[in-house]
Order: structure tokens, then sequence, then C-alpha cells
């Protein structure tokens, strides 16, 4: 799998049908999800992609065999493609949008669970809470997972602006090339759905690619995808929420676990397609509990965007 992330300045954008819902391959042009960078060398193929990545240089593209970190210059890019450019402020602290029913402070961004912090994609104006155990990336970081093997590294899935628990929670070298990758034990991040049908299909597509890139590839049949189902949040924004699971992974590597997302989509007042996912390891003595999982999907709420 790939899962990647970007830093300041901009966020992984939908500018092409992402394969998962069309059933087609990349649009013409794409590629590598650094196109506009200097280009790194493509990481070896084969290997499971399961660690998370360091970015190390504002033009360095460091990959792992999993988890693949890059810095994007710019400020357009988003959910899996960046743009080159100047490189913007690392957040933005939006105001709330009118009309929008929520819960803290005026502009939606002080915690709804007390003791919490607040995440901020000020591209999309969405905000949501973790504990404080979590780690908070600045708003222009990406992560995405793409296919083993794959050269170019093209997205399957990703998500901008996330929080991640326990970055290092296992560390591998599952392909032998003398680089530990680091495998998170969770993260959660948000990104606009601009291909999508409709919510139902962009929560289940979500969690279904997100299970499979994360934890089961190659092995499409040991995802199971649950229905799509009504929910409403704190802030009262309603969506479709949808789940997925990987059973019986049973890779090579040390770091090979299965794994559970949650995934919620809804509209903005815009009529734009948003998503919120948290992507977890399941089955292991510190996997997030479900019922967290919920209490962090219950303060997602619409907030102002950045200018």
């Amino acid at each position: 799998m790939g899962y990647g992330q970007q830093s300041p300045g901009g966020e992984h954008q939908q500018q092409g049908p992402w394969p998962p819902y069309a059933g087609q391959p990349p649009a013409p042009g794409g590629g590598a999800p650094w196109n506009a960078h200097p280009g790194p060398p493509p990481p070896p193929p084969g290997g499971r992609r399961s660690s998370l990545i360091a970015v190390v240089a504002a033009t360095t593209v460091v990959l792992a065999a999993g988890i693949t970190g890059f810095l994007v210059l710019g400020g357009d890019g988003d959910d899996g493609k960046p743009d080159a450019g100047p490189t913007g402020a690392a957040a933005v602290s939006p105001s709330a949008s009118p009309g929008e029913p929520r819960g803290g402070a005026e502009d939606g961004t002080a915690p709804l669970v007390p003791g919490w912090k607040t995440v901020i994609n000020p591209k999309r104006g969405i905000a949501f809470d973790v504990p404080v155990e979590w780690a908070v990336k600045s708003s222009g970081w990406v992560t995405y997972v793409a296919e083993n093997g794959d050269p170019e590294e093209t997205p399957l899935v990703g998500f901008a602006a996330p929080a991640i628990l326990k970055e290092k929670w296992c560390r591998s070298d599952d392909d032998g090339n003398g680089t530990q990758e680091d495998t998170p034990l969770a993260s959660v991040g948000s990104r606009a759905e601009p291909d999508a049908r409709d919510t139902a299909e962009a929560a289940r597509e979500n969690a279904r690619l997100w299970v499979y890139g994360s934890y089961a590839q190659p092995a499409k049949e040991k995802v199971t995808t649950g229905a799509a189902k009504p929910f409403t949040t704190k802030s009262g924004l309603t969506g479709i929420v949808a789940t997925a699971t990987s059973t019986g992974v049973d890779g090579p590597g040390r770091c090979a676990y299965d794994g559970k997302v949650t995934a919620f989509a809804f509209e903005n007042p815009a009529g734009d397609t948003l998503s919120w996912t948290f992507v977890g390891v399941r089955g292991v003595d510190d996997e997030v509990p479900e019922p967290t999982v919920r209490k962090i999907l219950g303060t997602v709420r619409l907030v102002d965007g950045a200018p």
C-alpha cells in the first residue's frame, strides 16, 4: 500500500477521476502525485506498503514499502495530486460558516470534546476533534494509498490535513533494502469527492479502498464493506457513513495486520461532496476502540475555508 502525506501549502486535490469510482485507469497525463517536482527515483516494485514516511525536504520524496510521504509546494493541490507554487501557510484558522449549527466556539474551531484538540482542513472547510495523544499534521499534509509495486505511486485514495496516532507503532524492513519503515496505529483526515456520484458511493469507496490499500492488498476478497447508513454529527451535519474491515491478512512482513476504516461523506452548503475517514489497525491490544472512532466522527463539522 502507499500511504502518503503532504506538508504545508497545499493538499492532494482530485483533478482527474480516481480509479476506484469509475473502475478505469487514471486520467491521461496522470502519474505520480508529485509530478510538479523534480522526481525522486521510483520505489522498488513489490513489498507490502504499510509504513509511514517522513518528509525530509521540500523537493524530496521518501518512499517506503507502504506509507509514502512528500512535501507539496503550492496551495491548490488536495487529496492526491500536488501543484507547484510558493509554499503557503501551515494552517489557517477558519471561521464558522453562516447558518451552520455546531457547538464550541462561534467559529467552530474550539474542541467539542473537553480536553481534545481540533483538526482543520481549511481548504475544504472541515473540522473535527481528536484525543490529545494524536499528532495533528499541518493542513498541507496528505495521506494516500497506492498499489504495491506501482512505480508511479498512483493514489487509489487519499485524504488531507491528517491527524495520526502512534506514527511509529510498528517498524519493519519488509523489502530488505536496509530502510526501516513505519506503520501508524491509526490516522484520520478529510477531502473533497468531486468524482463520487453521491455520498453513499463516496463513503463506501473510501472505506473499501483504504482497507484494501492499507492492509489487504493484493487480496481484495479479504475486504468486507458494510452498508451505507445515514449519520448526523453533533453539529447537525448529516451524511452517510460506511465501514470496511479486512480479515485474515497474512502478509510476510512483521507489520502485516488487519485493518478497519470508517468513512463519512456529506455535502457542504454549496452542494460539494466531502468526506472524513478514519483508518486504523484492528485486532491488536491498542486498537482504537469503536466508541472512540464514533466519538471522533461525531465532532465532524463545517467551518469557513481559507480565502
